[in-house]
């Protein structure tokens, strides 16, 4: 049983590595269109596409477009 346990250190430790990386690249709630087109891999042209097609809307359009990261998540899972 010990050993067992002193081989799960290894792998514990490793698995919080991996979370704290996770979070520390986690997207912002809102988000420029920059941001969103690093998020999604897509390149600025294609989020403004998607924005000029009503697929994709603004949170707040005035200015400088914000997106919520939520309506950006389902936008790319469409």
């Amino acid at each position: 049983m010990i050993q067992l346990n002193e081989a799960l250190i290894p792998v514990m430790e490793r698995l919080d590595r991996i979370e704290r990386s996770l979070e520390k690249n986690q997207a912002p709630k809102l988000m420029t269109l920059k941001d969103v087109a690093e998020y999604s891999s897509l390149s600025q042209m294609s989020v403004r596409r998607a924005i000029q097609k009503g697929i994709l809307k603004p949170f707040k359009d005035t200015g400088k477009k914000l997106f919520r990261k939520d309506d950006v998540d389902r936008w790319l899972n469409k």
